[in-house]
């Protein structure tokens, strides 16, 4: 490693010390947010602990990240801890799997994430936003991250499946929010994931409704296939021996596309309506710059590059609110990580929370300021102390599709409607997979004057 790191030992990094047998996980799952973030100021760059499956090594320094993500790659797989948790309901998709399967499968799937192919959703993005909106009425109450679900999900079947998923929006959406919250059950996450629990339950009987949702979606394109859909291209896949695709395999690419293209953005978007409550001069300055560049207009592809302060909002709402908070990922063979060897097998943390709030890279990193978000800011920060995506080989295939749904939806949104968020209203979010809000975010929307 290039920075200044002590000489290689058997030594493992400081670290809190946990319970016998559980060692963290009881005070990690209790309270995640604030135990990663503890355990970075107060024992540095990396720093090390246990829990009931196994050893766990914290990294919170970009070049660290860097070096996992990036520059050795190849030596790192996602491991069993993230296995347990997505396994159970997207299967061997490209978050999943790894190696030949994932290379193949990612490379099947790209086309669908080509920059021309994501110019041409940008209207169908705002279509489907517009037909939200048009369900809001003046004054009325809305649950807004269950609206940003739906339409996020409509958008995703709609763009990469080529398919209307009208009558099956809330089986899907339920069957996702039953999985999301029973991931995060404490027994689901502490016991050995062969022992048979309630939380455990409620997973199968969520994959068991999408699959029948998905099952009928690829028989519909096995029976007429379209021309670039993800689906049909699936299907027409085969492997090197010419054999095609299962329809197991694709539906494992199919629960994924859906869970990860609509979970994040949607995320994104209901964290930023609610930070946006909390700070009304940030949200002034977006409407006027919505109000000059569009002056009423629906926003197109073709304005994104004059909304630069709607992108800002966007960035630094996933600074502070990122939707994936942390990344895991598990050696292969032994690596040396700030002079520290990190055994085979150990999991690796690294979390977009902690670094994204860290105050070296950040000033007042926990203030809510979009105006940071400058050129020269973004040349200044070192290599992924920002990375709500990733980074490296698997860095999320969708970012660029989730950007310019986030700016899209935004916009839309933000050029019709104020949101004012119900008194008494707490933000508190899960620390599993994605940093989902355990309760409603009820807003209040008010239709802004087209005087």
């Amino acid at each position: 490693m290039s920075r200044d790191t002590p000489p290689v030992s058997g030594e493992t990094p400081p670290g809190p010390q946990g319970l016998p047998i559980i060692g963290n996980k009881l005070a990690f799952v209790r309270d995640p947010y604030g135990f990663m973030t503890r355990t970075a100021r107060q024992y540095g760059d990396i720093a090390h602990w246990e829990d009931v499956s196994g050893q766990i090594y914290q990294l919170n320094h970009p070049e660290y990240i860097e070096h996992v993500l990036v520059q050795n790659n190849e030596n790192y797989v996602k491991g069993d801890d993230f296995q347990n948790i997505l396994e159970p309901i997207t299967g061997n998709g490209i978050l999943n799997s790894e190696g030949a399967v994932w290379r193949r499968n990612r490379h099947l799937i790209q086309p669908a994430f080509h920059p021309d192919r994501i110019r041409s959703y940008a209207e169908m993005m705002t279509d489907e936003t517009e037909e939200m909106l048009a369900s809001w009425a003046d004054g009325e109450t809305r649950l807004v991250h269950e609206d940003m679900m739906t339409v996020t999900l409509r958008i995703v079947a709609r763009a990469l499946f080529g398919v209307d998923i009208d009558e099956h929006v809330d089986t899907i959406a339920s069957a996702l929010e039953e999985f999301m919250e029973a991931t995060e059950n404490l027994p689901n996450l502490v016991l050995p994931p062969e022992i048979p629990t309630p939380s455990r339950r409620r997973i199968r009987r969520s994959r068991e409704r999408l699959d029948s949702v998905v099952t009928e979606m690829i028989e519909k394109r096995r029976a007429d296939p379209g021309e670039d859909d993800v689906i049909s291209m699936l299907l027409d896949a085969t492997d090197e021996g010419g054999n095609a695709m299962s329809t197991d395999q694709i539906r494992d690419e199919v629960v994924t596309l859906l869970l990860a293209g609509h979970e994040t953005t949607a995320l994104s978007l209901t964290l930023t309506t609610y930070v946006l409550s909390q700070h009304p001069s940030v949200e002034e300055d977006l409407v006027a710059e919505l109000d000059d560049v569009l002056d009423g207009r629906t926003p197109t592809m073709a304005d994104l590059d004059d909304l630069t302060y709607t992108e800002r909002v966007v960035k630094e709402s996933m600074r502070l609110y990122p939707p994936v908070p942390g990344i895991v990922r598990e050696p292969v063979k032994p690596d040396i990580v700030g002079g520290y060897e990190i055994p085979a097998g150990a999991t690796v943390r690294m979390h977009q929370w902690v670094v994204h709030r860290d105050p070296r890279w950040y000033d007042d990193p926990l203030a809510f300021e979009p105006d940071r978000w400058t050129d020269e800011f973004e040349q200044s920060l070192p290599k992924l102390a920002y990375f709500p995506f990733a980074a490296g080989p698997r860095r999320c295939i969708g970012e660029r599709f989730a950007m310019l749904e986030a700016r899209l939806l935004l916009a839309t949104i933000y050029q019709q409607y104020h949101l004012e968020l119900e008194p008494g209203t707490d933000l508190d979010l899960m620390a599993t997979v994605t940093a989902r809000p355990k309760n409603e975010i009820p807003m209040t929307v008010h239709r802004r004057s087209t005087e």
